[in-house]
């Protein structure tokens, strides 16, 4: 399936099951319940914002975005990203207090609730599991932190069945935001590193550079801009100064032969013919300065 189909059935199944855990709450007079949806719903808006950026993404370039639109959806990515740690940080404020002051919940029918939700997360996470996008992957971890957290949740609902151990629910509510933290963080950065055009992780261009120098009739690298739209496409452009003119073919063919083994899709080279000659007269006019002991 299509990423933006993938992401807008993904936003429906969510907002849908936010409007359950309204009434839900309601009728189950459960605090926890609601606090749930007040997190689901901003979920759900976050993932609806991510539905129409990554819509956007799909575009064809223009003359208004000549690059295309893919980075529309890094933006969406980003918004997901930000919305579901500021819900993990509001959870984890609101549940220390309920940590030293627990109230009481209606275990049987918070049971029930947690086997339809765990359902409904898993059907959106089979929809978006074999998607590659940055967008997709911020989104999967948001079904993991609803499944994680109404498994949570069913356990706790039948041990209390038995039990009046209600601090379990805080606890527990704790434990999976620190978690959806530790995940969320490292996954925005990496998607604001590449919004704001980092080198493709995994990418050593140090590495690149030397490679690209040590090919045959290269004089010098003068530029080397490495990056990725979408993380998924490398980009490259690379200035270099031949030896000599007359290998500037075979020389663009070493060096895109060289990028595409390293992963990059896209590759641009540009050759400066006169500033090669000029350095390679340089290089020999300081060769014979060196021959004949000039300072």
């Amino acid at each position: 399936m299509k990423t933006k189909h993938a992401v807008w059935l993904a936003f429906f199944l969510n907002l849908s099951y936010a409007i359950v855990e309204f009434i839900a709450g309601g009728v189950f007079g459960s605090s926890a319940v609601l606090a749930d949806f007040v997190h689901d719903l901003g979920d759900a808006i976050a993932i609806g914002v991510s539905a129409v950026l990554e819509t956007i993404s799909n575009r064809e370039e223009d003359s208004q975005y000549t690059l295309g639109y893919k980075r529309f959806s890094l933006l969406g990515a980003l918004v997901t990203a930000v919305i579901l740690m500021t819900g993990s940080v509001f959870l984890i404020l609101e549940n220390l207090t309920k940590l030293f002051n627990p109230q009481p919940v209606n275990d049987e029918g918070i049971l029930w609730l947690g086997i339809i939700a765990i359902s409904v997360n898993v059907l959106a996470s089979l929809v978006i599991r074999k998607g590659q996008t940055k967008n997709e992957s911020i989104l999967s971890l948001h079904f993991l932190e609803d499944t994680l957290g109404w498994l949570a949740v069913i356990l706790m609902a039948m041990v209390l069945r038995y039990t009046d151990w209600y601090f379990l629910d805080p606890l527990l509510s704790l434990a999976i935001s620190f978690f959806i933290l530790s995940k969320a963080i490292p996954r925005f950065w990496s998607t604001l590193k590449i919004f704001l055009d980092a080198v493709p992780e995994g990418v050593n261009i140090q590495k690149i550079k030397k490679d690209l120098a040590e090919l045959d009739h290269v004089a010098s690298i003068n530029q080397l801009n490495l990056w990725t739209m979408d993380g998924l496409e490398k980009n490259a452009i690379v200035h270099v100064c031949l030896e000599h003119a007359d290998h500037m073919e075979v020389c663009k063919e070493s060096i895109r032969t060289l990028l595409k083994e390293s992963g990059f899709q896209n590759v641009t080279i540009e050759v400066d013919e006169n500033l090669a000659t000029h350095q390679v007269h340089k290089r020999k006019v300081c060769e014979l300065e060196r021959n004949h002991g000039f300072h």
